[in-house]
């Protein structure tokens, strides 16, 4: 008797999609959930070329709320966190397979994806990740063992990320979660999706007083008594990033008074 494939399920964060023609764009070509923030409520449900999508269409903002809504009703055994501005490539369901039979212990892997310019960080070699390096990566790069996650009882936090209090910083804390939780996290030099050319975040606005605020308080959520030593390596190691004084950087980073 054939083994079963292990199912892959893509969990795509959206926004004001009034049509279907997400699924071609990103071409999905398994089951997938669309949580589209828009301004109405309803939950669709349909097959496409043989997969079953859900639509989640809620009157909601927050990228990490969002998530949270397709997580707890997937049922893939391998899920891939994704935005509206990813396409991905032909066959990814199979990359996503073979790289979770090679580490077979592995309950969170991290991929690369295409992108020009090269903003993220490229992998080169597959390696584990650990608390000195999980900061590096972003959520469309993530897939997991549901299990793992639904037996932990890991979410995204729902205060941290695009449409939230503070704007990014959902997918480091759900890492860092997944850290915490003793669960097993590898990176792995295979490609399974590009971004879409001159996509850009709806929330980001550069690297502002408010960026460096937030990102204070991500490390402070993160790293609790060691969070104002990291803030103060990264004011110093991204300088030439920022383009911005290192020791105002610091210090917009402490500041948490709007925060």
């Amino acid at each position: 008797m054939k083994k079963k494939d292990i199912s892959v399920e893509v969990l795509v964060a959206a926004m004001h999609q009034s049509d279907k023609s997400l699924l071609d764009r990103m071409r999905i070509e398994t089951d997938a959930i669309i949580g589209n923030q828009c301004d109405g409520d309803s939950i669709e449900r349909f097959e496409w070329n043989g997969n079953n999508i859900i639509y989640l269409n809620f009157s909601e903002r927050g990228v990490g709320l969002n998530r949270n809504n397709a997580m707890i009703r997937a049922r893939g055994d391998i899920c891939l966190l994704a935005d509206e501005d990813i396409i991905y490539v032909k066959g990814y369901a199979n990359k996503v397979r073979k790289a979770f039979s090679r580490f077979g212990n592995a309950d969170v892997i991290i991929f690369n994806i295409y992108e020009k310019p090269v903003t993220r960080y490229v992998i080169k070699h597959a390696t584990r990740v650990w608390w000195h390096n999980f900061l590096r990566y972003g959520a469309v790069r993530i897939a997991f063992r549901r299990e793992s996650i639904v037996e932990n009882g890991i979410y995204f936090n729902q205060n941290f990320g695009g449409g939230c209090q503070y704007q990014h910083g959902e997918d480091n804390i759900f890492l860092a979660e997944c850290l915490s939780k003793g669960l097993k996290v590898y990176a792995v030099p295979v490609y399974i999706a590009m971004l879409t050319p001159g996509s850009t975040s709806t929330w980001r606005k550069g690297y502002t007083e408010k960026y460096f605020s937030d990102q204070g308080r991500l490390y402070r959520t993160i790293f609790k008594r060691w969070w104002k030593l990291i803030s103060f390596q990264d004011a110093i190691r991204h300088q030439n990033l920022y383009k911005k004084n290192w020791l105002r950087v610091f210090w917009e980073m402490l500041d948490q008074k709007g925060n």
